[in-house]
């Protein structure tokens, strides 16, 4: 019995976290990663970035990982969150299972 709680709410956490990535997190994390590649390009081919393959590869490569970044963000924090939860209630559900063994082994 113990345990299980946990385990399935760090799946449910996971969902959810994956959810709030969809909605909350997958834009802003295209945004600041496009900034920050435009940044990148800026410094190494000069301002204002010109339309080159390798000024876009580079925007386009730090946009991803910024949506990998704040999905791995997202789906952790919800995982953590969910186990916290779960381990909670299954501190709660264990005394009472442990009651209930004792009435029947008796």
């Amino acid at each position: 019995m113990r345990g299980k709680i946990a385990n399935k709410a760090v799946l449910i956490g996971a969902g959810a976290g994956v959810v709030c990535f969809l909605i909350f997190g997958l834009l802003p994390g295209s945004f600041l990663g496009g900034v920050t590649g435009l940044n990148i390009a800026g410094l190494l081919f000069g301002y204002p970035v010109s339309s080159a393959i390798l000024p876009r590869l580079i925007v386009a490569a730090s946009m991803l990982l910024g949506i990998m970044v704040s999905g791995v963000i997202f789906v952790v924090g919800g995982s953590l969150i969910g186990w916290f939860l779960g381990t909670v209630f299954d501190s709660i559900a264990a005394p009472k299972a442990a009651k209930t063994e004792r009435k029947i082994k008796v």
